[in-house]
């Protein structure tokens, strides 16, 4: 990272709170990265939020391919600031004559001028992408590609509004660099926007934007793949990544905004990656179940009013059989090819092992296998959660009173052999087992789903005899 720059330095603050980054890197291909900002912007224009934006596009130029664009996003803003080294009619834009609209005209030496951000900010809605260009080492042999969709970015994008606000007020600090008079002007709406941000909860607006990334991405794949056929197969897996770091931005976003059960995804998934190695399930089955386990509470989002993605499932797909309604959570999964196992698992953790469950009415060996193992540790994490955070349980007895509640439930709602397989866990767990990491960071190794990955979900009782070792 360049010394200097708003990413580093925000990169450091967090490290001296934290000991460690918490950021999830990723490496984006340039007209990815703009899809990603096209469907953020959007959000704003779809929203009645009034935020303050502030993006840096490096040089002027860049900004002028957007100016129209943020002429229409500044009628719905408080205010905008753009960062940029100047090129010719970097200022003399209309869009930079709006009364609320402010460009700084960064230096070329300054770092800044090779970063790429957005930040919004505001009381209803948050979103942030933090970006520097590869350095001509970091492109290696060839060094910076002449092609301009071929150059690439490293950084993250986050909807945690405790950390935009703090880049928010980095970015003043650079601006005071060059023009002191913005932060008398934005900073009072910086801390009333903080200040409510402390207010309900508004994580159901965020469904609509993952559904505009997702959408995004993909309209732009073909595109993109056209113009890049030589790294298609490196495109195909920069995409997906993307669009899979949507939903788990989201399911984290979930998690942060339930203050009952703050870490119950990240929690989930490493319990049923743990039960899924003592299973001795296939890595690529265990692989996806801890996605499954990251992803199950995405149908918690409140209501919106409509599903998060219009989507109708294919009844004469038998590889996501059995047929039956999906809710919004399931069906904004399947819009992604490769998580469509993921999906049918989401959508049927909630069957019971007697027939009494939902949406499908499954019972016993037809319920798939995944689906019941998730149920069961979601269930599980709950109840703990419960009694350690409602009822002011010692851990220890949470944890004895949770299974003890999944025993008596055994036959009715779980199948038996997992819950005998749970009790085996927390034995383990007791004497010194520790779990898999849980966390919403991606690496590209880990979440590249194969074919097997994403066929149908299991349902073979067989495979449920417990490693013992």
């Amino acid at each position: 990272m360049l010394r200097g720059s708003i990413l580093q330095t925000l990169v450091d603050s967090c490290r001296e709170r934290t000991n460690q980054s918490p950021f999830s890197y990723g490496v984006y291909y340039k007209n990815t990265l703009v899809s990603l900002c096209h469907a953020l912007e959007d959000s704003i224009l779809a929203m009645d939020c009034q935020p303050i934006v502030m993006t840096a596009f490096q040089r002027g130029k860049w900004y002028l391919q957007e100016a129209d664009r943020y002429a229409e996003i500044s009628e719905k803003a408080r205010h905008v600031t753009i960062l940029a080294s100047p090129d010719a009619g970097f200022a003399e834009h209309p869009t930079g004559q709006k009364d609320n609209v402010s460009l700084v005209s960064l230096l070329p030496e300054d770092p800044v001028a090779q970063e790429w951000h957005l930040v919004i900010l505001s009381p209803t809605y948050t979103a942030m992408v933090m970006c520097q260009e590869l350095t001509e080492e970091d492109y290696g042999p060839g060094g910076q590609p002449e092609d301009d969709v071929a150059r690439k970015f490293y950084g993250f994008w986050t909807f945690e509004s405790a950390l935009i606000v703090e880049t928010a007020g980095l970015m003043l600090d650079c601006c005071d660099r060059y023009d002191p008079s913005l932060r008398p002007i934005l900073q009072p709406h910086v801390d009333e926007i903080a200040n409510t941000l402390a207010q309900p909860d508004t994580s159901g607006l965020l469904g609509g934007t993952v559904s505009r990334v997702v959408s995004y991405l993909q309209e732009r794949q073909q595109t993109l793949a056209n113009d890049l056929l030589e790294d298609e197969h490196a495109l195909g897996r920069n995409l997906n990544a993307n669009e899979l770091q949507a939903f788990l931005r989201m399911a984290q976003s979930i998690d942060l905004s339930d203050t009952a059960n703050p870490m119950a995804a990240s929690e989930v998934a490493s319990l049923c990656e743990a039960l899924g190695q003592l299973l001795d399930l296939p890595a690529w089955q265990i692989k996806r179940l801890r996605l499954a386990g990251m992803l199950h509470r995405i149908d918690y989002l409140p209501g919106t009013g409509q599903p998060l993605m219009a989507v109708t499932p294919d009844a004469d797909d038998d590889r996501f059989a059995p047929f039956c309604p999906l809710p919004a959570g399931a069906q904004a999964l399947r819009v992604m090819p490769k998580l469509r196992a993921i999906a049918q698992i989401v959508n049927h953790y909630t069957e019971r092992w007697d027939g009494s469950g939902q949406p499908a009415g499954l019972s016993a060996d037809t319920i798939p296998l995944e689906s019941r193992i998730l149920g069961l540790i979601a269930a599980f994490q709950r109840y703990a959660a419960e009694g350690a955070l409602r009822q002011g349980l010692p851990d220890g007895e949470a944890i004895a009173a949770a299974l003890e509640r999944c025993k008596n439930e055994t036959g009715t709602h779980w199948d038996p052999k997992l819950v005998e397989s749970l009790q085996l866990l927390i034995l383990g767990l007791q004497q010194g087992l520790s779990l898999p990491s849980g966390n919403f960071k991606i690496s590209a190794g880990l979440w590249s789903l194969d074919d097997e990955s994403f066929s149908t979900p299991a349902t073979d009782s067989n495979v449920l005899s417990p490693r013992r070792s």
